[in-house]
C-alpha cells in the first residue's frame, strides 16, 4: 500500500505578499479554487493509496485541519514538527509514524506547494517508481525540464531501467543549481533532470540507509517519536528531543550516498512556483500575455502578473511586470528580478513588521480576525465565529474590548454572567475580567470589536480553558 506523506512546511518568502509566514504558499489558491495542499491531496486520487499523512509546524495545524475538512479529506496523521530541521528528519517521522503498527508501506512523499497540470502524467510516473520501490530501491522523481533553469538542483542519469513496463534509470549523481552556462549545457546533453524534491521508497527501507549514513539523526528522531504525545487531531513530537537533531535534507543524508537510488522522468507540467515568474509560467493568460486575478481593467499592458485581492488595479503602457495588491501592502516589480522580493522579506522581519508573518486577515481554528484600523491605544477587529465554534476563556491585562454583532448571536461570558448578544447589540469587557465568545447558532457569527489600552498584542492573552489546546 502507498501512504502519501505530504510535506507542509516552508513559508514562500517569494511569493509575499500573498504568502506570509503564518499563511503560506501552500495555503493558497494560486491557480484555481483549490489550494495548493488540496490539489496536492486531489492528485492522488485514482492512485489506490491510505489517506494521506501531513507534516506541518505547529503554528500552521488549524490551517492544515481546516483545508483537509473543506476538501472533505481524512489525514492518516497530522504531525506536528516542534521546529524544522529539513527534510531527512521530516520524512524519518513519517517511517516511524508508517509502522508503528508494524506495517511497512511505501511512502510517497510529495511537496504540498508544487503545481502539477498533467495529473495523469504525475500518476504514471508513480505507478512506474512503484514497481521499483517495491523492489526496495529508493526512487526519486525527475523533471523532463524545458529549458535551462537556474533556480532548481539537476539530476544526472545512469544506466537505464526496466521493470516490467516501469523506466526509470540509476542516479549517477545529484548537481547543485547551476549558473545559466552550465545549466544550458546540461539541457543540451539531454542526460539531466530537473530534481524534483518528490520520492518514493519503503518506510523501512529509508531509515535502514537512515541508520547506516546519519545514524544520530534516526536515534533522535526515534527517541523523539517515542516520547510524542496527542493534542486533539495532532501528534505532537517531544520538542527537547527534536531540538537536538541534526539538520539536514533527505538529498544529502540519504540520496546522494545510497547504492540503490533510482530516477523515474516525470513530464507533468510540474513547477514549484518558487516565484512570481514561475507562477506566471504555469497559469492562464490573455492574448496580451498577461495573467489577471481580481478587479483589473488595463491598456497597453503585457506579458504581466497582476493580482488585485481587495481595490481595483489599473495599468497602462507596461510590460513585464508582477503587481500584487492585498488589503495592508503593495508590491511592483520586474517579472525577471522577483527572485530579489525575498530581500524585502528579510528586511520586514528584520524591523519586526507584522506584514511579515501574516496577512490583516488572519485564521484562527474557530474563524478568523481582519485588523481594519490601528491606532496608539485602540484598534478594530472584524470577527467572524464559524457555527458551534467557541474562543478560550481569557482575560487580558493591558486592554478592554467593545464588541458589537453585527450579524447572528453570540454567546458571551463576562465574569460571571453568561448571556445572549443578538444583532445590532453590543456588550463590555472590561480590563482584567475574565471572558469567552461562542456562536451558539448555525449561522456564521459577525462582530466588531474594539480594543482599548496600553498595550494591544495578540500576546496578551492569559487562558483559561481551550477547546482547542492553546492553554
Amino acid at each position: 500500500m502507498i501512504l502519501p506523506v505530504i510535506m507542509s512546511g516552508g513559508s514562500g518568502s517569494r511569493l509575499w505578499p500573498l504568502s506570509r509566514a503564518l499563511h503560506p504558499k501552500q495555503f493558497l489558491a494560486l491557480i484555481n479554487d483549490n489550494t495548493l495542499l488540496q490539489e496536492t491531496v486531489n492528485r492522488l486520487e485514482n492512485i489506490q493509496c491510505s489517506n494521506p499523512l501531513i507534516i506541518c509546524n505547529n503554528e500552521h495545524r488549524f490551517i492544515v485541519a481546516e483545508q483537509l475538512r473543506a476538501n472533505n479529506t481524512l489525514a492518516s496523521d497530522i504531525i506536528l514538527e516542534p521546529m524544522g530541521k529539513n527534510t531527512a528528519p521530516a520524512i524519518a517521522l513519517a517511517a516511524l509514524a508508517a509502522i508503528a503498527n508494524g506495517d511497512d508501506p511505501l511512502l510517497l512523499i510529495l511537496a504540498a506547494d508544487h503545481v502539477i497540470k498533467d495529473v495523469a502524467a504525475f500518476q504514471k510516473a508513480v505507478l512506474d517508481a512503484k514497481a521499483f520501490a517495491e523492489d526496495n530501491k529508493l526512487v526519486t522523481f525527475g523533471i523532463i525540464p524545458t529549458h535551462a533553469e537556474t533556480g532548481y538542483g539537476y539530476i544526472k542519469q545512469g544506466m537505464k531501467k526496466i521493470h516490467d513496463t516501469a523506466e526509470g534509470f540509476d542516479v549517477d549523481s545529484f548537481v547543485e543549481k547551476p549558473d545559466l552556462n552550465t545549466a544550458q549545457t546540461y539541457i543540451n546533453s539531454g542526460g539531466y533532470l530537473w530534481n524534483s524534491g518528490m520520492f518514493m521508497f519503503k518506510a523501512s527501507r529509508y531509515l535502514e540507509e537512515l541508520s547506516k549514513f546519519s545514524p544520530v539523526m534516526l536515534d533522535i528522531c526515534t527517541q523523539a517519536y517515542r516520547n510524542k504525545t496527542q493534542d486533539l487531531d495532532f501528534t505532537r513530537i517531544s520538542a527537547d528531543i527534536f531540538a537536538q537533531c541534526p539538520e539536514d535534507s533527505v538529498d544529502y543524508a540519504v540520496m546522494e550516498r545510497t547504492n540503490d537510488a533510482i530516477v523515474v522522468p516525470m513530464d507533468a507540467g510540474w513547477s514549484d512556483v518558487g516565484s512570481f515568474s514561475s507562477l506566471w509560467d504555469v497559469s492562464d493568460k490573455d492574448e496580451n500575455g498577461n495573467v489577471n486575478h481580481g478587479d483589473i481593467i488595463s491598456r497597453n499592458t503585457t506579458n504581466s502578473y497582476i493580482y488585485a485581492g481587495h481595490k481595483l488595479v489599473t495599468t497602462v503602457g507596461v510590460d513585464n511586470l508582477v503587481i500584487i495588491e492585498t488589503k495592508d501592502a503593495l508590491l511592483v516589480a520586474c517579472k525577471d528580478q522577483v527572485q530579489d522580493v525575498k530581500a524585502i522579506v528579510e528586511k520586514l522581519k528584520l524591523e519586526g513588521r507584522y506584514e511579515y508573518k501574516h496577512q490583516r486577515e488572519v485564521y484562527r481554528p474557530w474563524g478568523k480576525y481582519d485588523s481594519l484600523d490601528f491606532g496608539h491605544r485602540d484598534q478594530v477587529k472584524r470577527i467572524s465565529v464559524k457555527p458551534g465554534a467557541k474562543l478560550s476563556i481569557q482575560m487580558h491585562h493591558h486592554r478592554a474590548e467593545h464588541w458589537i454583532v453585527v450579524s447572528g448571536t453570540a454567546k458571551v461570558t463576562n465574569g460571571d454572567k453568561t448571556f445572549l448578544v443578538t444583532e445590532n447589540e453590543s456588550t463590555y469587557i472590561p480590563l482584567g475580567q475574565l471572558h469567552s465568545l461562542e456562536n451558539p447558532g448555525v449561522l456564521p457569527l459577525e462582530l466588531i470589536e474594539v480594543q482599548t489600552g496600553s498595550y494591544l498584542g495578540e500576546d496578551d492573552i492569559v487562558r483559561f480553558d481551550d477547546k482547542y489546546g492553546r492553554v
